[in-house]
């Protein structure tokens, strides 16, 4: 059903084949319904330090670590980067703001999806631009079993965020696979971005309110609408060609 998808991606990157022996799944807006909060507590946060923030940026910068967000929010408004004490003072308050919002939800059919690949011996990595510890540490509360510690790439990981593809070619080499035997599950523009780069099959599920146009926009291979889609029409990604 996606052929065209996958040979066009072959093509485009020169690969022999395309045959999944690994997911890449974000972790929020594609495993946690917990954009809205993010967005919500940056704004607020920036909104404190007496710096213009929107919802809509919030959700374009998806991905990146606080620090680089805080650092581009400071390029634009000031032509520098924040110093340590700035960025410290910030994130400080978006995570206070984030953790008022209280638990997080999982995304409708994420768990669903992840008890299906894993009947299927895949293995399942986690690669966020997230050091948010509440997040971190619920993914074996909400995912029981389905998630190692030696399989996550967090922003404690990485020197450079999404959408440097750092955090998705730290993954691959974790996983000690080639570029084709990998998919990547992604909602966020950067993220989109950053996997690209990484030479990376790109899933994208729209969980949000981004226009499905921004995903294509940045590379997507295949869209669908929501994780329930992806869960719905998996067996016909999941092919060896």
């Amino acid at each position: 059903m996606f052929s065209p998808e996958i040979e066009k991606f072959l093509q485009g990157n020169n690969y022999p084949v395309f045959c999944p022996k690994a997911v890449f799944f974000d972790m929020d807006g594609v495993l946690f319904d917990s954009m809205k909060y993010h967005a919500s507590a940056w704004v607020k946060a920036m909104q404190q330090a007496g710096l213009p923030f929107t919802e809509y940026e919030a959700y374009m910068n998806e991905g990146r670590t606080g620090a680089s967000t805080i650092d581009g929010v400071f390029m634009n408004i000031y032509g520098r980067k924040a110093t340590e004490e700035e960025k410290q003072s910030i994130y400080h308050l978006k995570s206070n703001f984030f953790e008022s919002h209280g638990k997080t939800e999982r995304m409708p059919f994420a768990i669903e999806l992840l008890k299906k690949i894993k009947t299927q011996n895949l293995e399942i990595f986690v690669v966020t631009g997230s050091g948010q510890p509440s997040l971190i540490d619920s993914l074996e509360e909400n995912f029981p079993k389905i998630f190692q510690k030696q399989k996550m790439v967090t922003a404690f990981d990485v020197k450079h965020g999404k959408p440097n593809p750092e955090p998705y070619l730290m993954a691959l080499k974790k996983s000690g696979l080639k570029p084709w035997e990998i998919m990547v599950v992604e909602n966020a523009p950067l993220g989109i971005e950053s996997a690209k780069a990484a030479g990376l099959f790109t899933i994208g599920v729209n969980t949000g309110p981004l226009n499905s146009n921004v995903l294509s926009e940045y590379g997507v291979d295949i869209i669908f609408d929501g994780m329930k889609d992806l869960y719905n029409h998996w067996e016909n990604i999941l092919i060896c060609k």
